[in-house]
């Protein structure tokens, strides 16, 4: 029974404790003291404390909300305590529920305030370090708050795990920063392309917090620089990686594409961290990096690009180069450097364009037929005329069938300048480059297809085995239309870079001489042709050179000399389409080199008799190559010009066969001497010849007074002209 009292009594004490002002909580710990069982109490005492502070933790371990309720709930009790207290009446119960209330809420308020000192290291407890609000907050605050909120024993746990919770706070905001590394790291290449596409929200695809936390944190431990070297540093590191191009990168676009994504989204996710974080980089830290990236990225460029041969694909690149330069310049970086390596790429894709051209020439030569186009019809006329700017006005007024003068390597080579010219306009396109610029680019390119490319296949194509007269003909004739064009490609040029030809310092086009140029070579090798073909004629000369003198009628030519002008007469009548001066020449070209051939065949030091019959067969055939100079094979030669080429052989001939001697040794060196262009040491070689022939006869006619004569009027002459030869040369 004395123990229910006692417990009931330390109840009653315990309660009075809770509840009465400190100032007056004397005379009841005096009961405890002056009572019995006073270590019961104590023990009571220290139940209750501990009971107490396990409610206090779990106050603590509430959310937020739950401090705001007591507050509301709290802001009602005083609403009660202000309508108890404005009561003029009241029983004595009414009274000590006001005082007891105004207690409680003292020790509420007292619990509040400490409560609110250490309200960060509470959240930090509730909420784990992983919150991007409160912990830096709790390691900012954690120093100051908890001395202020008293000498409490969660308190004093808390102060002891403060440190740890510091390094586990570091640690796991690196741990994400190091996540958020790897993160951009890998899908660089995704943000560059969002960037590239559309420009401003790349940066949106990030999430930037693990930085913005890690660098907070950083900074209230007092490590910001330790935390800026190690970002920059770690950053300089996957630089380095997003520079280093692959081996195979120039094989296709897709190679340089995702080279070129992942550097924008490098340098989109630095510049967002430039501008969000206050010092984490700063702009020469940026630009250090910018101008190492443009060093590497030029570098790798023109060392990829170099392999390639394609210049559908070197177009795409400028393109792709074009995008990134203007996505970045976007951004505010530098990017002239960039410009003035496409147009270094330039140079490139031009030879590129001249290799192709190159064969595409050379195949349009290899398959043209060097043949005029014969056209049927009205469409089919338009249709070469669309292709290739013929005025030729006689021509359109002749009724169909007709033929155009050229052959289908004419508009074949007209169209593909237009098309060299368009591929030049497309690299020269979004390079920021002026009018004038764009139309100087296009005239120097198209110039070097003209002078270097279609020059060297015009060569070609005149050089070829296969290549007779008749194509060499044709060869002139689409040469000379095609020089007749160059006007028109430079008011192509100048109407898709409204720059006009007569500019100021404007390239002119080189196609005028290229194609007079190519005309002429050919029209050499159809002299140099023409005299092969007569070569292999001459080869069938068959003379016999020790033939008596035919008596009777006159001889008649020798057959291989007849197939020979049968030859001539056919292939000028070809050279009809020919402007008359390569026609003229080549005739004159021919004539003379028969003449001169015909010479050397008498004078062959191989050849030393020759017979008077021997010189009358040579007369027969020179008077057929005459007359087929007489006939005027070719139009344009005045009088007997083309009879000029056998002057020499008829003036030596006529000497010879009407031994005409005297003539000759008493008008020598006179302007009207009959055989003016008979030279002494020719005459002196040939009749040397004769008495040789005529010495070998004597030998069984030595007794014929007649043969006898004339061998000693053969070395009187012979004597004559010796001493003809030696006054004219002293």
């Amino acid at each position: 029974m004395a123990s229910v009292e006692t417990a009931a009594e330390h109840e009653r004490i315990l309660r009075e404790i809770e509840s009465t002002d400190t100032n007056c909580i004397g005379p009841t710990l005096r009961s405890v003291y002056d009572g019995q069982e006073h270590g019961l109490f104590m023990e009571k005492l220290d139940a209750r404390i501990r009971n107490h502070d396990r409610e206090i933790e779990k106050m603590c371990n509430h959310h937020f909300q739950g401090f705001v309720d007591s507050i509301t709930e709290l802001l009602k009790v005083r609403g009660e305590a202000q309508k108890l207290k404005v009561r003029k009446e009241t029983d004595q119960s009414s009274m000590e529920e006001l005082k007891q209330c105004r207690v409680q809420q003292r020790n509420i308020a007292t619990t509040i305030d400490k409560l609110t000192h250490c309200l960060p290291g509470t959240l930090k407890t509730q909420t784990g370090c992983s919150s991007s609000l409160f912990c830096p907050n709790f390691i900012q605050n954690s120093n100051t708050c908890l001395p202020r909120a008293g000498q409490y024993r969660f308190c004093s746990i808390m102060a002891e795990n403060i440190p740890k919770l510091r390094i586990q706070i570091r640690d796991t905001a690196m741990a994400q920063l190091r996540d958020f590394l790897e993160s951009i790291r890998k899908h660089s290449d995704k943000i560059g392309e969002t960037a590239i596409r559309q420009v401003p929200g790349a940066q949106d695809l990030v999430d930037f917090s693990p930085v913005y936390r890690c660098l907070h944190i950083y900074t209230v431990l007092g490590l910001r620089d330790v935390f800026e070297n190690y970002y920059r540093k770690q950053r300089r590191k996957q630089a380095r990686l997003v520079l280093q191009p692959h081996s195979n990168m120039h094989e296709t676009l897709e190679g340089y594409r995702r080279y070129f994504n992942q550097i924008v989204g490098f340098f989109v996710v630095e510049d967002h961290v430039l501008h969000t974080t206050q010092g984490l980089v700063n702009r020469a830290y940026v630009e250090e990096l910018w101008e190492l990236a443009l060093s590497k990225i030029i570098a790798a460029l023109r060392t990829h690009s170099s392999y390639c041969d394609d210049p559908d694909l070197v177009l795409d690149l400028k393109n792709l180069i074009v995008l990134f330069a203007d996505t970045l310049q976007g951004y505010g970086f530098p990017v002239s450097q960039l410009f003035d390596m496409l147009l270094e790429m330039r140079e490139q894709y031009g030879e590129i364009l001249l290799k192709r051209w190159n064969i595409t020439f050379r195949q349009v030569l290899d398959q043209d037929n060097y043949s005029p186009i014969p056209v049927s019809t009205e469409d089919e006329f338009r249709h070469y005329t669309s292709q290739f700017p013929l005025q030729d006005p006689e021509l359109e007024k002749l009724p169909f069938p007709k033929k155009l003068p050229f052959s289908e390597f004419v508009p074949k080579v007209y169209c593909q300048l237009k098309e060299f010219i368009y591929a030049c306009l497309k690299y020269s396109e979004d390079l920021h480059l002026s009018s004038t610029e764009v139309d100087d680019m296009i005239r120097k390119s198209t110039n070097l297809l003209l002078t270097r490319t279609l020059s060297h296949c015009l060569q070609y194509g005149i050089k070829k085995k296969n290549v007779g007269l008749a194509e060499l003909v044709q060869v002139i004739i689409n040469t000379t239309h095609l020089e007749q064009s160059c006007h028109f490609l430079e008011e192509f040029i100048s109407n898709i870079t409204n720059i006009p030809p007569d500019t100021v310092n404007a390239t002119k086009l080189y196609g005028t001489s290229t194609f007079k140029d190519a005309r002429h070579a050919a029209e050499a090798e159809i002299y140099t042709s023409l005299n092969a073909k007569i070569d292999q004629f001459l080869q069938l000369a068959d003379y016999d050179w020790m033939a008596a003198v035919q008596g009777g009628g006159a001889l008649t030519a020798s057959d291989y000399l007849i197939d020979l002008i049968a030859f001539l007469k056919s292939t000028f009548s070809v050279f009809t389409n020919l402007p008359g001066k390569v026609a003229q020449t080549a005739c004159m070209s021919a004539c003379k080199h028969i003449s001169t051939s015909l010479m050397q065949l008498l004078l062959d030091p191989e050849l030393r008799q020759i017979s008077m019959g021997a010189l009358q067969q040579l007369n027969a055939d020179v008077q057929e190559c005459e007359g087929f100079a007489r006939a005027g094979p070719v139009a344009g030669f005045q009088g007997d010009t083309l009879l000029l080429a056998f002057s020499d052989l008829r003036q030596l001939l006529d000497l010879f066969t009407q031994w005409d001697w005297s003539t000759y040794l008493a008008d020598y060196g006179k302007p009207t001497c009959k055989y003016l262009r008979v030279n002494p040491h020719t005459a002196l070689a040939l009749l040397e010849k004769m008495r040789e022939t005529s010495r070998k006869n004597n030998v069984f006619a030595q007794f014929r007074k007649t043969d006898r004569d004339r061998q000693k009027l053969i070395d009187t002459v012979i004597k004559q002209l010796r001493n003809l030869i030696t006054q004219h040369h002293a």
